[in-house]
């Protein structure tokens, strides 16, 4: 699971910062910057949040166990806030700022999610879940 963790860190890292090194305008400005800021935040966050769910990790709702350590002993959904991020700064340092007008369609996608995959949690691990919850955040 390391390795396959590894190698769509990897992959994802790769391809973004190809895309976002070939079509990003030629002249950086402050929008880009912070955008790439928030892009390399998002990132190195989003992939943090991945090798601390380990096994846990699925495409699909599945409570395998209760993961509350590191980012999740703060935050319940960090994969879904630190790829958000990442998304947003990368639209930025694309110059491209409607496009976040298309993130707005991913935000209740996420939230909705979260809510399936919190569903799922709670019904395994009960009262466990529901304390672990009340005290993190999204």
């Amino acid at each position: 699971m390391v390795i396959q963790n590894v190698v769509l860190t990897v992959i994802v890292g790769t391809a973004a910062t190809y895309v976002g090194w070939e079509f990003a305008p030629a002249r950086c400005g402050v929008m880009q910057k912070c955008g790439l800021i928030l892009a390399i935040a998002g990132f190195a966050l989003w992939s943090l949040a991945r090798f601390q769910l380990g096994k846990s990790f699925s495409v699909s709702a599945q409570a395998r166990q209760l993961v509350t350590r590191g980012l999740y002993s703060r935050i319940c959904n960090p994969i879904y806030v630190f790829g958000s991020l990442f998304i947003i700064g990368y639209i930025l340092l694309l110059g491209r700022p409607l496009w976040l007008l298309i993130f707005l369609i991913i935000v209740p996608l996420q939230l909705w999610r979260a809510r399936k995959e919190g569903r799922v949690l709670e019904a395994k691990f009960g009262e466990e879940y529901r304390a672990y919850r009340a005290r993190t955040w999204f």
